[in-house]
């Protein structure tokens, strides 16, 4: 009993450092992203327009990659998926690459088929997001299936106040 109570114990004990490990990550790219978003020009909203020359928009952040900061925009043509980065300071596309990566790829085809459900686009779910909460500036959009439904979950910002909505697509 004692050695089943001490592996219970240690299992515990990893996965909360494992779990606190995650939180710290998440609370350095938000700290990352509160630094450089003012650096930013364009909207959310912007680089989903940009965008859409290179497919249909499947959803869209600003984030640190590998230290810099950009928009980045998931795109699907006829299948094929691209990320699509957008010069934050223009406004216009400053590169266009496949997406590859398995990670990556089985988030742009999960994004696709909730896109797929949807009759709006992610443009008017971030409309509605920021007319609904004034002052907040949308930093994430990703479309999912919640309950059969396509729903668009909208990430703001407002000062340092991080805030998620969701939004109907149908």
């Amino acid at each position: 009993m004692w050695n089943q109570l001490r592996v219970v114990l240690s299992v515990g004990a990893i996965v909360l450092m494992a779990g606190s490990a995650v939180f710290a990550g998440e609370h350095e790219d938000q700290q990352a992203l509160l630094k450089l978003l003012p650096s930013a020009k364009v909207t959310l909203l912007q680089g989903l327009q940009a965008s859409a020359a290179q497919g249909q928009p499947i959803s869209a952040k600003f984030e640190v990659d590998e230290g810099k900061f950009q928009l980045s925009v998931y795109t699907n043509k006829a299948g094929a998926f691209s990320e699509v980065v957008v010069d934050h300071t223009t406004g216009k596309v400053a590169k266009a690459e496949p997406i590859t990566e398995a990670e990556d790829l089985a988030a742009a085809k999960s994004q696709a088929a909730a896109m797929a459900k949807a009759k709006s686009s992610l443009a008017a779910a971030v409309e509605k997001a920021e007319h609904e909460l004034p002052g907040y500036r949308t930093i994430g959009v990703t479309p999912e299936v919640k309950g059969g439904h396509a729903v668009a979950v909208v990430t703001l910002l407002k000062g340092i106040q991080f805030k998620s909505v969701a939004k109907s697509l149908e």
